[in-house]
């Protein structure tokens, strides 16, 4: 890992530096209204780790100096902790009148446990903001709230489930932040529903406990042990870190199992989950508010503490996240130069530095540079990359096919957009291709000398016709290396094929090589379901016959109508070069592979189900015993 402190790893489209003379783009202030304390004492509490002094309380006057700092853009505030409400409903009283009265503060949040919640806060806020955004910390269930006790080691959870019923009883809508920790695997439908349950809940956001690094108990001011600290010792002494911590995979098969359940049960008409969310909309090639996707990550979070410490991103390691006190910087040029000279950030943008060739880098965004530190702090980061490609993958697969959401758990179909990946009208050619009495207009086919088909007869990729098999010049329009594998697809599957190419190497020319592919273009969701599972046990029985250096691969992704700006989802099955393979042994090989797997796609049909060559996951057996009785 790169340790300078200058910042020189420009991670373009995926971590964006502060630009001081930016008016447009908002930043968000994590305000620790009473810094560490709280009026519960979650075993896992991150905050309490920072060993910070508890007791002070962020001032109004503190917040009108932040929005001076910050003065010229839009900004986001949340109250957060600790618990903020422990300040007092008079202090809380002063920050929102003081926040109401900035007009550069765009939205206003608190983030409480919701046990001191009752009719009068509630008043208050109506009063003072009544846009007030309220977050509320709840890991599911009463058993999924197994890790969140108060100092006596009790359960804090029928008090939180009160307020919520308080919050639906006034008409408010909040959002949910949960903890995911073994307390709740297996059970992501079950935990799902139940939040759903709560008349007041709108928004629910899955957050992981990857702590298997944290080693010691949060440290204590005085010698007094409360029962919460016992608790938490003995958690300590679990086998491969707390008892509280997941590995990714099983977060991975947390989200995927919710976002299956929050679609086939209708949920997503009244409830916005994360990270389901944020991946759809990346999916769609759509922007999200949520960091953890967006090029907006630490650069753009702040935190300040009751002291004035101001610092970045609040889950990022303290004291190396503090930037400055509020009090010693009069602008943001010296916010910036505090940022570039941070040994921290500039870690955290180099953990970045391998996103930059990674398939999944426009969908995942790079995900949270302080969960990756927090899960493997040696910066390996592979099982971190794996759970968010499986997951992406598997919303993938639930959008595409939602009426078979075991498709989610489809391991071979990974996602994998092509650019350009377009065509001038998907209906009319949807249609055309199965009315073989429909009017077939005249084509351009022309040759280039390395093979390729299309419009203007030169190699690279160029505007092509699109033909089916009822065009007269449809055989003349299929490359002959590819030739066999589109006549299986579409004569012996019965499918519709929207793109092929029987691969090219471009001797003597500046353009990288290509592979062997045929893109799928299914008709209907059913469809694509069934021929999916196909694929996935076409590709799963192939792959130990093709030559070395060789592999089969099926992908989805999207195919856009030029004519309406739609998207339709669709498969592509190819054959790439195995990892660290050179071209030159790939395309020695390639007609070998390619006779293989037509042989293989002749052999299997996709009107056999929907079941693919994958396992379905295995209910969840954490190895920590709970211990919590």
């Amino acid at each position: 890992m790169n340790l300078s402190t200058e910042q020189r790893h420009p991670v373009e489209g995926l971590y964006q530096s502060l630009d001081p003379d930016d008016t447009g783009t908002a930043v968000s202030v994590i305000v620790k209204t009473r810094g560490e304390t709280c009026d519960i004492d979650c075993l896992y509490c991150y905050e309490k780790r920072k060993e910070a002094p508890g007791g002070a309380r962020v001032g109004a006057g503190q917040i009108t100096r932040l929005a001076s700092l910050f003065r010229g853009r839009p900004l986001a505030v949340e109250l957060h902790g600790g618990e903020p409400l422990t300040a007092g409903r008079d202090h809380i009283a002063e920050i929102l009148t003081e926040l109401a009265g900035l007009p550069q503060v765009v939205r206003v949040t608190l983030q409480t446990n919701g046990v001191l919640l009752d009719g009068d806060w509630l008043d208050m806020f109506d009063d003072l903001c009544p846009d007030l955004r309220i977050g509320v910390s709840l890991d599911g269930d009463a058993q999924g709230n197994a890790w969140r006790v108060g100092y006596d080691g009790r359960p804090v959870y029928p008090r939180v489930a009160a307020s919520l019923n308080l919050l639906a009883e006034r008409g408010r809508s909040v959002g949910v932040i949960a903890a995911v920790t073994p307390a709740v695997l297996g059970r992501a439908e079950e935990v799902l529903d139940h939040l759903v349950g709560f008349g007041s809940v709108n928004a629910i956001s899955f957050v992981p406990c990857f702590d298997s690094t944290i080693r010691r108990s949060t440290a204590l001011p005085g010698r007094r042990r409360p029962a919460s600290r016992l608790l938490q010792q003995e958690a300590m002494n679990a086998t491969g870190g707390p008892a509280w911590a997941i590995h990714p995979d099983e977060y991975a098969q947390f989200v995927l199992a919710a976002t299956a359940h929050w679609i086939t049960a209708g949920h997503f008409a009244g409830i916005k989950l994360e990270p389901a969310v944020s991946t759809i909309r990346r999916l769609r090639g759509l922007q999200t508010g949520f960091c953890h996707f967006s090029d907006l990550k630490c650069d753009h979070v702040f935190t300040l503490y009751p002291d004035g410490r101001l610092g970045s991103c609040d889950e990022l390691p303290w004291p190396q996240a503090r930037l400055a006190d509020l009090e010693s910087v009069t602008d943001q040029h010296e916010v910036v130069v505090a940022q570039q000279g941070s040994r921290l950030l500039n870690q955290g943008k180099a953990l970045m530095g391998k996103c930059m060739t990674c398939d999944y880098r426009d969908t995942c965004g790079g995900g949270c540079v302080a969960t990756r530190w927090r899960q493997d702090p040696a910066g390996d980061h592979d099982a971190y990359c794996d759970y968010r490609m499986r997951m992406i993958d598997g919303v993938a697969a639930l959008l595409a096919q939602p009426a078979h959401p075991a498709g989610a758990w489809c391991q071979s179909l990974c996602w994998r957009p092509r650019t350009p990946n377009s065509m001038r009208d998907v209906n009319a050619f949807l249609a055309r291709w199965g009315s073989p009495d429909a009017d077939r207009s005249q084509v351009r086919l022309y040759t280039s000398e390395h093979g390729n088909i299309n419009t203007v007869g030169l190699a690279g990729v160029h505007e092509a016709d699109d033909l089916d098999p009822a065009h007269p010049k449809w055989r003349a329009s299929i490359e002959p290396g590819v030739w066999p594998l589109v006549d299986a697809v579409t004569r012996a599957w019965g499918l519709v094929t929207y793109d092929s190419c029987q691969g090219h190497q471009y001797a003597g020319l500046d353009l990288p090589p290509t592979g062997l592919r045929v893109g799928i273009l299914a008709r209907d969701r059913e469809e694509y379901a069934r021929t999916a599972a196909a694929l996935c046990r076409t590709a799963t029985a192939v792959s130990p016959d093709l030559p070395a250096g060789i592999e089969v691969n099926v992908s989805r992704s999207e195919l856009t109508c030029e004519s309406s700006g739609t998207t339709t989802p669709v498969l592509d099955l190819s054959l790439d070069p195995s990892p660290g393979q050179s071209w030159d042994i790939y395309f020695a090989h390639l007609d070998k592979a390619g006779a293989i797997l037509t042989a293989a796609l002749t052999a299997e049909h996709p009107g056999t189900g929907t079941t693919c060559a994958c396992p379905l996951p295995a209910p969840a057996a954490h190895t920590k015993e709970s211990v919590l009785r």
